[in-house]
């Protein structure tokens, strides 16, 4: 037991950095090949430590990936030329070197750069990248993005066809090309920090593990200098906020607590002081994204030392800022929640019926929730009852909806 789980835990962590030094090797033309030679390392690790466990594992599949690869290579008569010269001389010293720390890094900003490079269709991007630089299974993919196993394999199978087609390079973009594909990548990260920060599983509201991935990734996007930007501080400060609150938002009975009801006492401030640390560095410039609006707001938050001492004025000031970048539904949404705390019904009346629930789409239910808070704060019982019923028919979420009926139950 105890070895399948170092296997588990080397595969999560491991995977990502295997597959993309390996493809700075061998190419991205060579990638499917790859994924296959490091997914039998895996299999040639569970029955080899069967009986020993290597002093050190992670080199140990590090040194078995790329023999495994090359073996394969033989074997599919590709790339017979090259095959003798990495084996031998001075460039197995070169290759050698791609398996230093720093040269692993870049491997993986490569390989991050290009799960989101423009080339690949929005939605494959997001399962690609959790493929090939996180390491999750296909399986995996489809639980955390609620897909069908088979549509996961579809879009990884178009991501790679596509990246052979355009033959893209494996490379960190430089140049006037960089802001553009490094947004893509904070919005990749953004998205898989959200999946586990707010899952959009039946029977599990947070995956601490896709969050702690898309903080892993974007510390790495931190230590490059082309990518170390205000931008991404912010993004990072954002994630360090929102995980600094995970072991407060469930009870051990898995039962959501809203943020009124949070202990405190709970929350994890080595992460808020990291987070405070990239703000001082995103705030090195006066162009704010939205994920300094949003990493603002969470910091508001964390600072108040009660749910009643929170300052609802500078969260509605940053809403509006935000709104103002980024158009969306849910800012009037969330503008709507914190009218709501500041007791301004008409404000809160006004934005509700500037949305259309459809827009929300899988949280439709949080516009219909608000209406029945709203209703409730105006003593009007049986619309609160209606508009409550109706989120309740649209959450999806074991824990939300449990806690949809408690709020009911109070009504």
């Amino acid at each position: 037991m105890r070895e399948q789980q170092l296997i588990d835990h080397l595969f999560r962590h491991q995977h990502g950095k295997m597959v993309s030094i390996l493809t700075r090797i061998f190419g991205l033309s060579n990638l499917e090949t790859i994924e296959d030679a490091v997914q039998d390392t895996f299999i040639q690790a569970m029955v080899a430590w069967r009986n020993k466990m290597p002093e050190n594992p992670e080199a140990w599949l590090t040194k078995a990936a790329k023999n495994r690869t090359i073996d394969l290579f033989r074997k599919l008569s590709a790339e017979q030329k090259r095959i003798p010269k990495i084996e031998s001389g001075p460039a197995a010293i070169a290759l050698n070197d791609l398996f230093l720390d720093n040269e692993i890094a870049d491997s993986q900003l490569r390989m991050i750069f290009t799960a989101c490079h423009p080339i690949l269709n929005p939605k494959d991007q997001l399962s690609f990248a959790l493929k090939t630089v996180s390491g999750f299974s296909s399986k995996e993919i489809a639980s955390a993005l609620l897909l069908k196993e088979e549509t996961v394999k579809k879009r990884l199978m178009r991501a790679r066809k596509a990246i052979a087609a355009k033959d893209i390079a494996f490379q960190i973009p430089q140049g006037p090309d960089l802001p553009e594909r490094l947004n893509r990548v904070l919005e990749v990260l953004y998205l898989i920090f959200n999946e586990g920060f707010h899952s959009n599983k039946k029977e599990l509201l947070i995956r601490k593990d896709l969050c702690g991935e898309a903080l892993r990734l974007c510390k790495m996007l931190l230590k490059n200098t082309f990518t170390r930007q205000p931008k991404t501080y912010a993004l990072f400060a954002l994630m360090c906020f929102h995980s600094a609150r995970l072991d407060s938002k469930i009870s051990a009975e898995n039962e959501l607590i809203d943020l009124k009801n949070q202990d405190r006492s709970k929350w994890y401030f080595p992460l808020i002081k990291l987070g405070d640390s990239a703000m001082v560095k995103a705030t090195e410039t006066n162009e704010f994204s939205s994920y300094h609006y949003e990493a603002a707001i969470a910091s508001e938050h964390l600072t108040a030392k009660d749910f009643a001492a929170t300052d609802w004025d500078k969260i509605l000031e940053w809403y509006k800022r935000l709104h103002e970048l980024q158009p969306s539904p849910f800012n009037f949404l969330n503008q709507a929640i914190v009218q709501l705390q500041r007791k301004d019904y008409t404000a809160v009346l006004a934005l509700l019926k500037q949305i259309d629930p459809k827009d929300l789409e899988q949280r439709a239910y949080l516009y219909y929730g608000t209406y029945a808070e709203f209703h409730l704060a105006k003593k009007h019982k049986k619309q609160a009852l209606e508009y409550m019923e109706a989120a309740l028919k649209l959450v999806k979420n074991e824990s939300e909806r449990q806690f949809l009926l408690k709020k009911k139950g109070q009504i």
